[in-house]
């Protein structure tokens, strides 16, 4: 066994923490009052390769193997949480578009999402379903060379920012469940789609939102994959995005261990530093360790993957502990800093927001551990 990164992983980590240090950290407030991530910075992630790097070279990617691209998101989510999510969504939606879309229409699309000039958002949750994602009710209908989408998706993420989006709908008949839904690849410029935003508590500079669909035209030849099982091939995906997920919230909670690391070497309390009372030091060694444990789990999940070995159930560990743990880490950290942890000069609270939104999004935790259940229950 290799615990080791390679040289290669070890630079592009290094210039990519450059980058998160000096041009995203000192914005991440910033960004939260903005409600908005500047397109300048998703073109320097593109024109550094740090979106979708994972792809083939035809489609604008580097050929990276996956355990690098969670090298970049870890790196990017320490500066900025949020921004960490737009190498997440490339990746997810950029493998989606590479495996199942038109080869033209791919390299259509993955050029502009790798170089950072597009984002796409994936457009599943429905007001009446949110993890019975199945229940899906946006209707898709034949006519001629296109199909008519009507119907709503909600708490979509980044939905009045993305250019194009992955939308499942329904082509077959509700009694079919999974088995009657199509994928498509949809421009968010056709005409009779809308977009609103929520007032959420964090992930802010991403945004939430819902996004409407009144008779919209989508070509037939945007459909992924194969009609009637775009919920089945394309929801396959999810199993990588899942150990991402882990990555980016773990970033977060490593950084503000190393900070309040930090902290407890410059206070003074009663003569003496503060990392010489236990009080404040055990409960930081213990979430040390849980980090640690968390951040290899989800290493191995990606290795997994870069090896086509099954990896759902430890993606689906990756997703309900990562930020849990990451949510529980920061919260100790501020408590540690006392008065001056629980105002907004510190970070923690709003990444405490932000982290905890994804103990919903893209899975909840009850769901994970359904996955894990029937991974592990003998058959």
């Amino acid at each position: 066994m290799n615990f080791a990164f390679t040289e290669q992983q070890d630079a592009i980590r290094e210039s990519v923490a450059k980058l998160s240090a000096d041009m995203l950290a000192p914005r991440y407030r910033k960004r939260e009052e903005e409600a908005l991530i500047e397109r300048e910075i998703v073109e320097m992630l593109g024109e550094m390769g740090c979106l979708g790097g994972e792809l083939p070279e035809e489609y604008g990617g580097s050929g990276l193997d996956c355990v690098t691209s969670g090298v970049i998101i870890e790196e990017i989510a320490r500066g900025d949480f949020n921004v960490g999510y737009l190498p997440l969504l490339a990746s997810l939606n950029g493998q989606i578009i590479a495996h199942h879309a038109r080869p033209e229409l791919a390299r259509e699309w993955l050029s502009g999402i790798t170089s950072g000039r597009k984002i796409c958002c994936i457009a599943l949750t429905e007001p009446h379903g949110g993890s019975d994602a199945a229940n899906l009710k946006l209707k898709a209908t034949r006519d001629g060379d296109h199909f008519v989408l009507n119907g709503e998706k909600t708490s979509i993420s980044m939905a009045d920012q993305a250019d194009v989006a992955v939308v499942f709908a329904r082509t077959g008949t509700q009694e079919q469940r999974a088995s009657g839904i199509s994928a498509f690849l949809v421009p968010m410029d056709l005409p009779g789609i809308t977009t609103s935003r929520f007032e959420d508590s964090g992930q802010r500079a991403i945004g939430r939102g819902s996004i409407f669909f009144d008779n919209v035209a989508v070509p037939a030849d945007h459909m992924l994959g194969d009609e009637g099982q775009g919920f089945k091939q394309v929801m396959q995906g999810f199993d990588y995005s899942r150990a991402l997920i882990g990555l980016q919230c773990l970033a977060v909670a490593q950084q503000s261990l190393d900070e309040t690391w930090q902290w407890l070497t410059e206070r003074e309390a009663f003569g003496q530093p503060l990392a010489a009372f236990q009080g404040l030091t055990h409960p930081l060694a213990e979430y040390q360790t849980y980090v640690q444990a968390a951040r290899l789990q989800c290493y191995y999940a990606l290795w997994l993957k870069d090896n086509d070995l099954p990896h759902t159930a430890e993606a689906a560990m990756n997703k309900w502990w990562g930020p849990k743990l990451a949510f529980d880490v920061i919260k100790q950290c501020m408590l540690a800093h006392g008065h001056t942890g629980w105002g907004e000069d510190l970070p923690f609270s709003q990444r405490m927001r932000d982290v905890l939104g994804l103990q919903i999004g893209d899975g909840t935790a009850q769901i994970m551990k359904n996955i894990i259940a029937r991974q592990s229950v003998p058959r």
